[in-house]
């Protein structure tokens, strides 16, 4: 079996979330894979045919990430679609629910990158799969981006969400109390600004002690100067770059934080991570992880969670575990 390897329009977007180096956007996501025309249709012929571990990394990064039919809501587990959390188009979720059922199931929810500026509930749905396998009601959703919109709405969309989330899960068979944040790349940054700066739960009605844990998968923490169109665009309006920063609110009351990144990631530099980790750890919190995986890239943490493809670095194993232990 051959088959033609291609980016959807939206996913082509989502690949290019993030920033290269201090902010530079990725030219060409698809640059990586032009050269390979056919295929074999699993990871192990894959490997016979690429010479290059990284290059099998890179292919099966794109089609997990192709956000392709196999990979659209429903089509491992039945849930909730298109729910909505308040009046704007872009404000639902979608819920996914493990296949064995049951109540008072630990809680999920996933926030997705793009540069703050692009991205599709529906392209990140292998995390909803993958997630809810393991025993986890799954909650991803979408929220208002650049340029309709600047910092902070969209992370004041996450409080929203998350208040919807708190109100209403019981409903698909979730824990209120048991409720973990998860990100990548700039979804990590919202998940961390969440987590980190009470204000925004706070706004939206809710304690920070709703947040069970947190995890950032490859996320930007740490990115002062804003010095190019990307950051700029999302937070060129703000009256204090410094509130803009998740190291800014490093504080020792925090739940436990994992952030995972991977030691090839030349999107969102790893010192990211590393320095929040750091930050964090001054300020006396008692829970913080930080996992570097080598021979991973930007995309290559969140591709990891995808059941086909978990073989290739243990990301999907390291935040099972540590959701288990929070």
């Amino acid at each position: 079996m051959t088959i033609s390897i291609g980016l959807c329009p939206q996913i082509r977007r989502i690949y290019v979330s993030g920033l290269h180096r201090a902010d530079r956007p990725i030219r060409d996501p698809a640059r990586s894979i032009r050269r390979i025309h056919r295929m074999a249709g699993n990871a192990k012929a894959l490997m016979t045919i690429l010479n290059s571990r990284r290059a099998v990394m890179a292919a099966l990064s794109t089609i997990v990430l192709s956000g392709c039919a196999a990979l659209r809501p429903g089509a491992f587990n039945q849930g909730a679609r298109d729910v909505a959390y308040g009046a704007h188009p872009r404000q639902t979720m979608d819920i996914y629910l493990p296949s064995s059922g049951g109540a008072g199931r630990p809680v999920v929810f996933f926030i997705y990158g793009g540069s703050w500026a692009n991205g599709a509930k529906e392209s990140y749905a292998f995390v909803g799969d993958a997630l809810a396998a393991r025993g986890f009601v799954t909650v991803i959703a979408d929220y208002r981006l650049v340029p309709e919109v600047r910092f902070p709405v969209f992370v004041e969309d996450g409080a929203a969400a998350l208040r919807f989330v708190r109100d209403n899960i019981a409903r698909f068979g979730g824990d209120p109390r048991r409720i973990h944040l998860m990100g990548h790349s700039a979804g990590a940054y919202n998940a961390m600004m969440l987590t980190l700066d009470r204000g925004y739960l706070a706004r939206a009605g809710l304690s920070s002690s709703i947040i069970r844990s947190a995890v950032g998968l490859s996320g930007p923490y740490d990115f002062l100067p804003l010095d190019l169109g990307v950051t700029k665009a999302a937070f060129g309006n703000a009256p204090s770059l410094e509130r803009t920063q998740p190291v800014s609110f490093a504080r020792a009351d925090v739940p436990p934080i994992l952030l995972a990144t991977g030691a090839d990631d030349t999107t969102v530099l790893p010192r990211n991570s590393q320095r929040l980790a750091a930050a964090l750890r001054r300020a006396g919190a008692r829970s913080v992880m930080l996992k570097i995986y080598p021979g991973l890239g930007h995309a290559g943490t969140a591709a990891s969670l995808a059941r086909v493809i978990a073989w290739r670095a243990p990301v999907l194993d390291d935040v099972i575990s540590f959701l288990e232990s929070a």
